[in-house]
């Protein structure tokens, strides 16, 4: 369940990672958003979980760092884990820059009174349930569009097959 949950965090990451890529270009063309506006964007990201993805990228690069620096030195293992658990602890304090652009982009994306509507719906219940149930469904289309997408790509080689067969094009 552990491995299944890390899997929809990486999608999720991935996926906001391109975003952040698209959405780069305008966060920085944007005029500033006063503080209220970035308020109501901070509570639709707390509401929604936005954030919650993001929580392991720091501790997968760590593991990710050291394994590949106990690859290369396995006999200074216990000091290679050491200093890498302090230099997560050191970058740490920088995630608050992810937070802020992820504001940001929500920000830009809508207005402030959007935002204050959005806040509201995500804490109802039904919010929190739409909130709570985006990962399993997200999980579920996209293991359903690559299923189809593998029976549809069989199909069409078959298909193409059988009808440059019938041209005799291809035996």
């Amino acid at each position: 369940m552990k491995l299944v949950k890390t899997f929809q965090r990486a999608a999720v990451v991935g996926a906001a990672m391109i975003a952040a890529g698209f959405l780069s270009t305008a966060v920085f063309a944007q005029d500033a958003v006063s503080e209220s506006h970035m308020a109501a964007a901070k509570k639709v990201a707390a509401a929604t979980k936005v954030l919650e993805p993001f929580d392991d990228i720091l501790p997968i690069l760590a593991e990710q760092t050291r394994t590949a620096f106990i690859q290369t030195d396995p006999t200074r293992a216990e000091e290679i884990i050491e200093v890498t658990q302090e230099v997560a602890l050191k970058l740490a304090p920088q995630r608050a820059e992810l937070n802020e652009l992820v504001y940001k982009a929500w920000a830009d994306s809508f207005t402030e009174a959007e935002l204050n509507e959005l806040a509201e719906f995500y804490s109802t219940e039904l919010g929190q349930k739409l909130t709570n149930s985006i990962p399993a469904i997200t999980q579920y289309s996209v293991g359903a569009a690559r299923e189809w997408q593998d029976r549809i790509s069989t199909e069409m080689v078959t298909m193409v097959q059988e009808e440059l067969a019938k041209r005799n094009v291809v035996e």
